[in-house]
């Protein structure tokens, strides 16, 4: 991936493995029946395998010399995982009880301020009053686990609960009360050990335990610890640097709602697809019925619209946001000019002389030459110079400084992209850099070009805390609306997800100096993860909560401003969208205590499935059981129980209902406060909701209409707030509007 220069977003491959495929066998996902008169839904596991083993032709089944059934699965499908060659897989579709079979797709992957930054404090309100996610056990899909990194002791651990069932997979007694479980699925088994980091990082941002004097280069200093740092971590390796094959993803999840996990965390997506032929909807499904949480990363593809991932309601899908950290480096040109950016990597010894300053790009016979690749720089003398090298062109940005360096040059400028907008990163470099916005690159460039004799010097300012912009959407971060189910508004939420520290399984520093390891990098796979340890603490706090009632409260207490009081901005600092934050910017605190929550049982689900016309086959491998959509009835987008609303409005009215559900005071009265987006009316029945008992339930509706006269048409957001005395429960409105004739 390039915009984050970091290994996150790894390629996607259209099969899993060359070998296999270099015998023409593919990983197929196949999908049964599950009849009553073959198999029950109670069926034992050995009979449930004994039917998945009918589809396989018989020359395979009868095999003992070659498995290829790599998965059954049990929890989150009806159906298996094996490795096929075409002729076999036309031979298994004619088999009676046959659903659906494909080739697997791989997926891709997608700390010391950031709980202080959600308003967790050690010892003081919600983190202590939710015990910091104590017994609460959060399942992280992902690259495996460094398991000796001292953000997994296990010091003021208790046992894990008497409910689980797992697994700990490693060669040497590595787990302990902190990390309860690890097991390894990826590309057909293997270690557990993280040789990426990306799994250490995620593991550690949601419950890594309290480490003192974390930093990378003295930067970002402080204690570092997770979300929810008394939650158990399950570890499931699904992901290598190859990606995260579907097959695997789906046995990991299979596996972990068998162990007993509360919350699951995957910071891993891929491009929208139906809920019925997404393993990620599949599998999440089958956890929410289980009552456990999901969370989901919503993709790196921003700011592009549309491009939004895990978009399943029962699914909390995460985008990324700033910190109000800034670890500031800036470029100081000859004629007094300065621009700055970021980087994790500050010396001390840089000297404030000034140097020759070029651009690699002025080599116009070379059309990677802007993107300061090794093979660009192959024979290009830079000695002694700091060169302006340009973000993208598949080179990510520590690698680029190491082609610099190697080519001789002292220190480098990374020029972001356009659409970057004023998000910068701070990655830890191999030489002195820095990285500046595209508009700031564009000036420095103009410098270069407009004297004979260019200079610059970078000067480093370190640590700098209290930005009043922040949180600021991260351009990266994937936008809404949803492909799958435009009636539903995503992303759900927004957190912290840009230069965010946590741990990592080796030094990123040029030293052999004995310390905890840590490093800085960004993604929505940062910020899914601080969702994940949210939830860790709102299920601890309230054990009885369903999975929709956690996501209600964190959306519905979500703040739309930022540390300066004024409307979150995107990337380019103009208003975010309701497509870029969701409902907002999570707020722990307030999610503990929302007031009114929005509930929906497994059961909605399934007239709301209908409505996608989705054909009973379909909704049935979502469901797991028979569905007749005659018969169960459908519903629009838009009447899900849902927190939020997401529609397309033409001439014709619509009125939806939701239902809440007092969590808050006994005795309380609602009032309905609307701000309707410009072009729609917006009249709430009743307009005020009287409560006098805890867990009561009262419905109210919302009839949208478009005005007369109306001169344009697109995209327009308001929303809807129930306040009482104490709470305030806000609903998002996005609407498009069609032209009215």
């Amino acid at each position: 991936m390039e915009f984050l220069r970091i290994p996150l977003l790894l390629i996607i491959f259209a099969h899993s493995l060359s070998s296999t495929m270099a015998t023409g066998l593919e990983t197929y996902i196949v999908q049964v029946e599950s009849p009553d008169s073959q198999i029950s839904t109670h069926s034992s596991t050995m009979d449930l395998d004994s039917w998945y083993h009918s589809f396989l032709p018989t020359t395979i089944a009868n095999s003992i010399e070659e498995t290829r059934m790599i998965y059954a699965y049990h929890n989150v499908i009806k159906g298996f995982a094996a490795k096929l060659s075409a002729k076999e897989f036309k031979e298994m579709e004619k088999k009676e009880g046959f659903i659906s079979a494909r080739p697997q797709r791989v997926l891709s992957l997608d700390t010391t301020h950031s709980p202080s930054f959600l308003g967790l404090q050690q010892n003081l309100g919600f983190w202590k009053d939710s015990n910091y996610g104590k017994g609460v056990i959060i399942g992280v899909l992902d690259t495996g686990i460094a398991p000796d990194h001292p953000s997994f002791n296990d010091e003021g651990m208790s046992p894990p609960p008497t409910k689980w069932k797992g697994k700990c997979e490693f060669n040497f007694t590595a787990c302990n009360n902190k990390l309860i479980g690890a097991r390894s699925f990826s590309l057909g088994k293997g270690t557990t050990l993280d040789d990426n980091g990306h799994g250490t990082h995620t593991a550690s941002t949601a419950a890594g335990s309290f480490v003192k004097n974390a930093n990378v280069y003295g930067n970002a200093n402080g204690t570092a610890v997770g979300v929810a740092p008394l939650a158990h971590l399950a570890i499931y390796r699904v992901c290598t640097r190859l990606g995260c094959p579907e097959s695997d993803i789906l046995a990991a999840m299979d596996v972990a709602i068998e162990d007993g996990v509360d919350i699951l965390s995957l910071s891993l997506s891929g491009i929208t697809k139906p809920f019925h032929d997404d393993v990620t909807a599949l599998g999440a499904y089958s956890a929410m019925e289980k009552g456990i949480f999901v969370s989901c990363s919503a993709g790196n593809r921003g700011p592009t619209p549309r491009s939004v991932g895990n978009e399943a309601p029962w699914i909390l899908t995460v985008g990324a946001s700033t910190l109000d950290r800034n670890i500031k480096a800036t470029a100081v040109l000859r004629n007094k000019e300065e621009f700055q950016g970021e980087s994790a990597f500050q010396p001390k010894d840089f000297p404030a002389t000034l140097s020759p300053l070029v651009y690699a790009g002025s080599n116009q016979s070379d059309i990677n030459a802007p993107y300061c690749s090794t093979t660009s720089l192959n024979n290009t003398d830079l000695t002694g110079k700091i060169v302006l090298c340009e973000v993208g062109g598949g080179v990510t940005s520590v690698a680029k400084g190491q082609a610099v360096k190697a080519a001789g040059g002292v220190a480098m400028i990374l020029m972001n992209r356009m659409q970057d907008g004023f998000t910068t990163s701070a990655d830890v470099h191999v030489l002195p850099a820095t990285d500046v916005t595209y508009a700031d690159g564009q000036k420095i460039l103009s410098y270069i070009n407009s004297t004979s004799n260019p200079l610059a010097t970078i000067t480093f300012q370190g640590t700098i805390i209290g930005d009043k912009n922040t949180p600021v959407i991260a351009s990266f971060s994937s936008r809404g609306p949803s492909r799958a189910s435009p009636g539903i508004l995503k992303p759900d939420i927004i957190g912290p997800g840009v230069n965010i520290l946590a741990a990592w399984p080796t030094s990123v520093e040029n030293n052999t100096e004995p310390k905890p390891t840590f490093n800085i990098i960004s993604g929505t796979s940062m910020s899914c993860p601080h969702l994940s340890g949210v939830a860790a603490l709102l299920k601890s706090a309230h054990p009885n909560w369903s999975p929709s009632i956690i996501k209600s409260a964190i959306m519905t207490t979500a703040d739309t401003v930022n540390l300066g009081n004024k409307t979150i901005q995107d990337e380019n600092h103009e208003p975010a969208n309701l497509f870029a934050i969701g409902a907002g910017h999570v707020n722990p605190s307030k999610a503990n205590d929302p007031g009114l929550v929005y509930d929906i049982q497994p059961k909605d689900y399934v007239p709301y499935l209908c409505g996608l016309n989705y054909t009973n086959r379909e909704v049935g491998v979502i469901v797991q059981q028979k569905i007749n959509c005659l018969e169960v009835g459908s519903i629009q987008q838009g009447q899900l129980n849902y927190p939020s609303f997401s529609i397309t409005l033409g001439s014709t009215p619509q009125t939806y209902t939701r239902t809440v559900t007092n969590v808050g005071e006994a005795s309380s009265s609602y009032t309905v406060d609307v701000v309707s987006p410009q072009g729609v009316d917006v009249k709430v029945e009743p307009s005020v909701l009287n409560f006098t008992e805890l867990n009561q339930k009262i419905s109210y509706q919302v009839t949208f209409t478009q005005t007369a006269n109306l001169s344009s048409i697109g995209d327009v957001e308001g929303f809807l707030k129930w306040k009482s005395t104490k709470y305030s429960v806000r609903s998002p409105i996005a609407a498009y509007l069609t032209r009215v004739f």
